[in-house]
């Protein structure tokens, strides 16, 4: 029996390309109906094949006539023009001060990752029930099976992708990781091509360093239309329903850690990257956090760095009405749970693994946060949706904003200065030396 390969298949591709058009405006009623007739045919028979082939072609039809072009661009051009981009003076620092903070950066997306690995696919409720049997319900710590029921580990498994490894009584490093991998992925490129690279220089590198089974939803599909001759931004649009999903978000570190104080830079380098898997929202992702990341060298309040952020993103976006929605929210004042219950009200429409909810949850994270790197994390983990990723990214804008230095001992010392990885040359990396190079290759004023 040949082993499925997720995301792939034409099947799995059209369900979420009907929901990816239904998002961008189109009414798909009368298709759903039809696809479901062909779906309920024998899958393995040509004439299954053939009927779904020629339905796809009525999706692609809907796709080159999105709707929300004008409003959410994927194109520079487009995005300057209702984004608010400015020439970024370059700051003067100490190299003490750059590389502290961006080995906090590095150390917090790393426990912000852990941290969440063990619940990634468990649905909310999941999480608070396994939690709660071990009486470690609210987070503070990273997650043990200790005390939890068999049943209950039954009923919601730990993550395969090294969900066991990640747990309290087994860490001995930063496990490999799809949101790890991205960020080294990255110093590699500017290591090799610097600050001029493009996006083509992005996916050569993926070809060379990056296993295709390492990558997920956009990502493999972008790979594979890539080694079927396309190139970008073709490889982000070409049958990929996933192209407004997290995939993107979890790229945005390294642009905002060689930027310090320089969010225009960093957006810049986020959409270079993203377009080759995303559009629209999905790259409004990661340049939303580049430039935050960016934005944490300078500012103390988190308020202030979230803020800045958003003024690179289009302004008439759904993801820029989402960050707005989670600053109109009292999330210092109330109760985590009532700020999640009304984000899982608002965005719940969306697929755990979309870009805007989960760009949402940490965001108003961040907000209750107060600085506090351990609230945050722990926070976000709380509220699923994309566990991994959103401990990470939240874990690194704090991270960053705090420094290495400042970072709590109980977060920072498993991991024992080692992350895995299964990119080439990657392996068994430590993160000073990850946070060294990138300090290296950050742009800056030396004091």
């Amino acid at each position: 029996m040949t082993a499925k390969i997720s995301w792939l298949g034409i099947p799995d591709r059209i369900k979420h390309e009907l929901n990816q058009s239904e998002e961008e405006g189109h009414d798909v009623l009368v298709l759903r109906d039809e696809w479901n007739k062909i779906e309920s045919l024998d899958q393995s028979t040509q004439k299954f094949k053939e009927e779904a082939e020629t339905f796809y072609g009525k999706l692609e039809a809907l796709q080159s006539g999105a709707l929300n072009n004008q409003r959410e661009p994927s194109d520079w051009n487009g995005i300057l023009e209702q984004s608010a981009f400015g020439e970024d003076p370059v700051p003067s620092f100490t190299a003490a001060y750059v590389e502290d903070r961006i080995l906090g950066g590095w150390l917090g997306r790393s426990a912000g990752c852990l941290l969440g690995k063990p619940v990634e696919k468990t649905p909310r409720p999941g999480i608070k029930e396994l939690l709660t049997s071990n009486n470690t319900w609210p987070l503070s710590a990273y997650i043990t099976e200790n005390e939890i029921p068999g049943e209950l580990l039954k009923k919601y498994p730990w993550n395969r992708h090294s969900g066991r490894e990640s747990l309290k009584e087994n860490i001995i490093c930063m496990p490999e990781d799809d949101d790890m991998n991205y960020p080294m992925i990255n110093l590699s490129v500017m290591e090799q091509f610097g600050t001029g690279f493009t996006t083509q220089d992005v996916i050569a590198q993926w070809m060379s360093m990056l296993p295709v089974l390492s990558t997920f939803t956009a990502e493999r599909v972008a790979y594979v239309n890539h080694l079927n001759g396309l190139q970008p931004p073709e490889t982000a649009t070409v049958r990929n329903p996933y192209r407004e999903w997290i995939g993107a978000q979890i790229r945005a570190d390294l642009w905002g850690w060689i930027s310090p104080a320089q969010p225009s830079a960093a957006a810049q380098f986020a959409w270079r990257d993203a377009r080759l898997s995303h559009v629209r929202n999905g790259i409004y992702g990661e340049i939303f956090f580049a430039a935050a990341i960016a934005a944490a060298f300078k500012y103390e309040r988190m308020t202030d760095v979230l803020a800045e952020a958003l003024t690179y993103i289009p302004s008439q976006s759904k993801f820029a009405d989402a960050v707005n929605f989670v600053f109109s929210l009292p999330v210092r004042e109330q109760l985590w749970d009532d700020t999640v219950d009304i984000l899982y009200n608002e965005f719940g429409k969306y697929h755990w693994v979309h870009t805007i909810n989960n760009a949402a949850l940490a965001i108003a994270a961040l907000l209750s946060s107060n600085g506090d790197f351990e609230k945050g994390i722990c926070n976000v983990v709380m509220g699923g949706w994309d566990t991994d990723s959103n401990g990470a990214t939240v874990g690194s804008v704090l991270g960053t904003m705090l420094g290495a230095k400042k970072l709590p001992a109980k977060w920072i010392a498993p991991l024992n200065n080692k992350i895995r990885s299964s990119l080439s040359g990657y392996d068994n990396s430590l993160l000073s030396d990850l946070a060294h190079r990138t300090a290296t290759i950050a742009k800056y004023k030396t004091l």
